[in-house]
C-alpha cells in the first residue's frame, strides 16, 4: 500500500478554523469540488414543505427514486442501486466482488485503496504519466493486465487530474478485462461537469458488459454532500441481487429520497450549473496558462490540476497564502505520484475565481 501524506481535505474546514483562527463560514473552499450554486431553490422549498416525511420509513425498495434516476441516466430502474453516498456503494461492490488483487488507475481518490485493504485485497496502481498530461494510455493499461487481476478501478473524470476516458476507450478496456474475468468499477462522480458528456458517459455499456458497475453521487454536481445520496448502475442482475441481500435497509433517509426524486428533474438548475462551469472553466484555465511558472493540465471536470514550475515556490506556500486570504485550495502532495509542486482548484463564482487568480498570480510571479 502506498503511503499518503496528511493534508487538508475539502471537508476539513474545522481543522482550518482551529489552526488558522479563521471561521469556517468565511472560507471559500476551492478544494471541495462542490457546485458553487449551492442547493437549488426547488430542493430547499420542497424539503421544507415535506419535513413530515421523517415521521415515516421510506420505501424499502426506493422504487420511485430508482425510476427517476434511471430516467435521468437512460437505463432501467432494475439496474439502479441507491446507497448512502457513493462511499457506501464502493464498499458494497468491493466487499461483494471480493478481489484478491485490484488495479487502481492513479493518482486518484484514496477511498478505493482503503476499502480494498479493509476487504483484505491487494492494490496495485497503474500510474498516469505526467509526460502524457495524465491522459490514460489504454494500450499500456491493457498490456499490464493478466489473470491475476480481479478488479480494475478508475475515476472518470479522474480526481485530481480532471482527465477523462471516452466510452470508446472504455469498450476496448472492458473487452480486455472480460477476457481475464476482471470486474471494472468506474466512479463517474464528476461526469455531469463534462462538456463532452455523451463521449465520456459509459452507462450504455452496462447493458453489454456484466463485468461493469458505474458509481455516481449527488454531492458534487447537486451541491449536497450532506445529503449522502449515491447510486450505482450495473447490468449484472445476479450481482445486484447479491449486494441488495447484504445491504442494510433504509440507508437513504426520507428527506434524501424526496430530494433525489426532485433534483434529477430540476432542469433549470442543471442547465444553470453547466452554463456556469463551462464558462468559468474556460476563463480560469486561460488565465492560469498566462501565469509564468505554472503548467496547467486540460480539465474535463469542475476542477483543474496545476503544477508549479517556478523554483522556490510550491503548493505549501500557495496554500498558506490562499488560506490567509480566506480561500482554500488543494495541496495535491497527498495523492500517489504527486508532490508539493501540484495543486488543484475547483471553479467557483466568477468573483471568487477572479480573487483567487489574482492571488495565485501575485504569489507565483512575486516570489
Amino acid at each position: 500500500m502506498l503511503k499518503h501524506k496528511d493534508h487538508f481535505h475539502g471537508s476539513d474546514l474545522e481543522k482550518i478554523e482551529e489552526i488558522y483562527g479563521i471561521k469556517k463560514e468565511d472560507i471559500v473552499s476551492f478544494s471541495a469540488n462542490v457546485n458553487p450554486l449551492g442547493v437549488s431553490k426547488l430542493i430547499k422549498q420542497e424539503l421544507a414543505e415535506h419535513i413530515d416525511v421523517i415521521s415515516s420509513y421510506p420505501d424499502r425498495e426506493y422504487t420511485s427514486l430508482r425510476s427517476v434516476i434511471a430516467e435521468y441516466c437512460g437505463t432501467d430502474k432494475d439496474n439502479i442501486l441507491v446507497g448512502n453516498g457513493a462511499t457506501e456503494l464502493i464498499t458494497l461492490f468491493i466487499k461483494t466482488v471480493s478481489p484478491k488483487k485490484a488495479v487502481i488507475i492513479g493518482p486518484t481518490y484514496s477511498e478505493y485503496e482503503r476499502e480494498l485493504s479493509l476487504a483484505e485485497g491487494n492494490s496495485i496502481y497503474f500510474p498516469l504519466n505526467e509526460a502524457d498530461d495524465f491522459a490514460l494510455n489504454e494500450e499500456s493499461l491493457i498490456s499490464s493486465l493478466n489473470e491475476s487481476v480481479d478488479m480494475l478501478i478508475l475515476c472518470n473524470p479522474n480526481n485530481p487530474t480532471s482527465t477523462a476516458v471516452t466510452g470508446k476507450q472504455m469498450r476496448h478496456i472492458l473487452d480486455a478485462c472480460k477476457a481475464y474475468n476482471i470486474f471494472v468499477m468506474i466512479d463517474e462522480t464528476y461526469i455531469e461537469f463534462c462538456e463532452n458528456y455523451d463521449e465520456v458517459n459509459c452507462v450504455s455499456l452496462t447493458s453489454s458488459y456484466n463485468n461493469l458497475c458505474i458509481l455516481r453521487g449527488t454531492s458534487k454536481f447537486f451541491a449536497s454532500p450532506g445529503l449522502r445520496l449515491g447510486y450505482a448502475i450495473c447490468g449484472d442482475s445476479d450481482l445486484m441481487k447479491e449486494i441488495a441481500a447484504i445491504k442494510d435497509p433504509w440507508t437513504i433517509n426520507s428527506l434524501a429520497e424526496v430530494a433525489g426524486r426532485l433534483m434529477f428533474t430540476d432542469n433549470e438548475y442543471i442547465k444553470a450549473t453547466k452554463k456556469l462551469i463551462f464558462s468559468e472553466r474556460e476563463k480560469v484555465v486561460r488565465s492560469l496558462r498566462s501565469i509564468d511558472g505554472i503548467k496547467v493540465y486540460n480539465p474535463s471536470a469542475n476542477f483543474v490540476l496545476c503544477r508549479i514550475t517556478k523554483p522556490g515556490v510550491n503548493a505549501d506556500i500557495l496554500f498558506d497564502a490562499a488560506i490567509r486570504a480566506n480561500m482554500m485550495i488543494r495541496n495535491c502532495s497527498s495523492f500517489p505520484y504527486l508532490d508539493n509542486t501540484y495543486f488543484r482548484i475547483c471553479f467557483m463564482s466568477p468573483e471568487d475565481n477572479d480573487r483567487l487568480l489574482t492571488l495565485i498570480r501575485s504569489t507565483i510571479e512575486g516570489s
